[in-house]
């Protein structure tokens, strides 16, 4: 995640970053590996799904074709994690460039509903909502670890009620 926009961008098989940011006045690490969308390196990014602890689900909206193939990727990330749901943010780039649109804010909307996720435009041009859309993706991996660490509990019993915090189990 660079501060500067490369115009002739080469995608490679992969690009890492790390990022030292406060996201909700606390210290955040990010490791960001960006990879490529190609069919071909297909083996090698379901290696990188497997470590990842969040995904930004990025496509063009000048391009329906990268909007047509996120499904695929949102599906690919859940079998590889083999659950039924994980952190993902849905972010349409290159938003400044509306008069080369192809996809919709609506269709976008209604494709984040679908896969249960949060729905973002960005463009890393003008560096809009390009930092928002990290920060967004560690606050859904902060939640849901907070959510393994205390699952909802059952009912409260009477005794249990005037009892504050979260119920955990330790075993």
């Amino acid at each position: 995640m660079q501060s500067y926009f490369v115009t002739d961008y080469d995608p490679t098989i992969e690009d890492s970053y790390t990022k030292q940011c406060v996201i909700d006045e606390r210290p955040a690490r990010l490791d960001i590996l960006d990879t490529a969308g190609q069919e071909e390196f297909g083996a090698m990014r379901e290696q990188y799904m497997r470590t990842g602890e969040g995904f930004l689900l990025v496509f063009s909206v000048t391009d329906r074709g990268s909007f047509e193939e996120i499904y695929k990727f949102q599906r690919q990330i859940l079998r590889v994690k083999d659950r039924d749901e994980f952190p993902m943010i849905l972010v349409g780039n290159k938003a400044d460039l509306e008069l080369q649109r192809q996809v919709t804010q609506e269709e976008g909307q209604q494709l984040a509903r679908q896969l249960k996720v949060t729905y973002m435009e960005a463009s890393a041009k003008i560096r809009m909502n390009v930092d928002q859309a990290f920060h967004e993706l560690v606050r859904v991996i902060s939640r849901k670890f907070q959510e393994q660490e205390c699952p909802p509990s059952p009912e409260p019993t009477r005794k249990e009620k005037d009892k504050t915090g979260c119920h955990c189990v330790i075993v």
